[in-house]
């Protein structure tokens, strides 16, 4: 039984909270939230009685065993340091951090300490993308050859921070290890510029992008493309992978995962794509997002058996170079290898390149962003 503690009680926690206490071999000990009626709402729906508005009292009183830190980017690497301090295994939302020398600080300290981190890449986990990994390694499409994805239509640079570093996560389930990126960027129907860079939304970091569509090269010769292009409205069905090998294709979205035995089938061919069946392993769902929840799973498999999460804390730094990858490209221009030598955020590089400082700060929420992004553009 895994004793874990909930830093931050909003969507995010509640949804990690309710995994982590239904899960059968974890229990939810402690919450912590500098907002009361936070602590009192969770606290009150899975019956926690340790509430803590101060991080350090929790960890002291509590010792809890793994801590969910489901709060912004931007206190991802502050709280996850403090945390790591303790000697407790950590789950942490996604992004890893806002650039990859914060990530890197972050590994050499859980390394440190002996302790495990996961970064909450739960569609990776999800039934839908367990089915399509099952299909895979049945060898249902052959040689893999090419994939292709998008995001939901948020603006490209946030898109990708948001719901591309998910894509992109699953995706290396399938290809392996991403070897190089090459991107381009459009901002208001032209090239993106060195003024274009912006702070995210939501405190994900510097972004650059209104429509980003990126190429990779995997192992083994594969190759793919990641498109994050701003729509209308944003839009679920749109986010997806899809997977082109010798034998055929898999298709997984959000909530569901196909095959298709047939490499070239055309549209009209459609009826052959065949649902996949989830994969599921017995356990107990009633409140809990059944993603959540195993992703929790995967967490108690690989602390008891002694190994890393699939979405560990070295595969949440990979997907980070990828994105900084994009970043780079648009920037630059040029094709970039990866791992990067070079760790500071190429966005920031960029602008200090050109005799510029950091750019002026930017609404927070996603909607009243988006306003002050289109009157720049002039949109509105």
């Amino acid at each position: 039984m895994y004793r874990v503690a909930i830093l931050g009680c909003r969507g995010r926690g509640t949804a990690a909270g309710r995994a982590y206490n239904e899960h059968p071999e974890t229990e939810v000990v402690a919450l912590c939230d500098l907002l009361k009626e936070r602590l009192t709402a969770l606290g009150d729906e899975l019956g926690v009685a340790g509430r803590f508005m101060d991080l350090d009292e929790m960890m002291r009183s509590e010792a809890p065993d793994i801590v969910a830190i489901p709060v912004g980017t931007e206190y991802h690497f502050d709280l996850g340091m403090r945390v790591l301090e303790y000697g407790a295994h950590i789950d942490i939302e996604k992004p890893i951090c806002v650039d990859l020398q914060q990530a890197d600080k972050l590994l050499e300290k859980a390394e440190e300490k002996g302790v495990q981190i996961a970064v909450h890449h739960q569609g990776r986990t999800g039934s839908a993308m367990r089915a399509i990994s099952s299909a895979y390694r049945a060898g249902k499409i052959g040689d893999l050859r090419y994939v292709a994805a998008s995001g939901k239509g948020y603006y490209g640079g946030y898109g990708l921070l948001n719901i591309g570093t998910h894509a992109v996560n699953a995706i290396l389930d399938i290809t392996g290890q991403c070897r190089a990126v090459n991107a381009v960027a459009t901002t208001g129907g032209r090239t993106s510029a060195v003024d274009d860079v912006l702070p995210s939304p939501n405190g994900m970091g510097m972004i650059c992008g209104e429509n980003i569509t990126a190429d990779f090269t995997f192992d083994r010769g594969v190759t793919g493309t990641l498109r994050q292009h701003r729509f209308e409205t944003v839009d679920s069905r749109a986010y997806h992978a899809e997977f082109f090998g010798s034998e055929g294709r898999l298709y997984w979205g959000r909530d569901t995962a196909w095959h298709l035995p047939d490499p070239h089938a055309s549209p009209e061919d459609k009826t052959k794509w065949l649902e996949l069946t989830p994969d599921l392993p017995e356990l107990p769902i009633r409140d809990a997002a059944l993603d959540d929840l195993l992703f929790v799973d995967e967490y108690v498999n690989a602390l008891s058996e002694g190994r890393h999460h699939v979405c560990s804390g070295v595969e949440g730094r990979h997907v980070l170079e990828v994105l900084m990858g994009v970043f780079e490209s648009i920037a630059y221009g040029v094709r970039v290898n990866l791992p990067q030598e070079r760790r500071d955020h190429p966005l920031l590089r960029w602008r200090r390149d050109h005799g510029l400082g950091s750019p002026e700060p930017t609404p927070r929420p996603y909607e009243y962003w988006l306003r002050a992004e289109d009157r720049r553009l002039g949109k509105s």
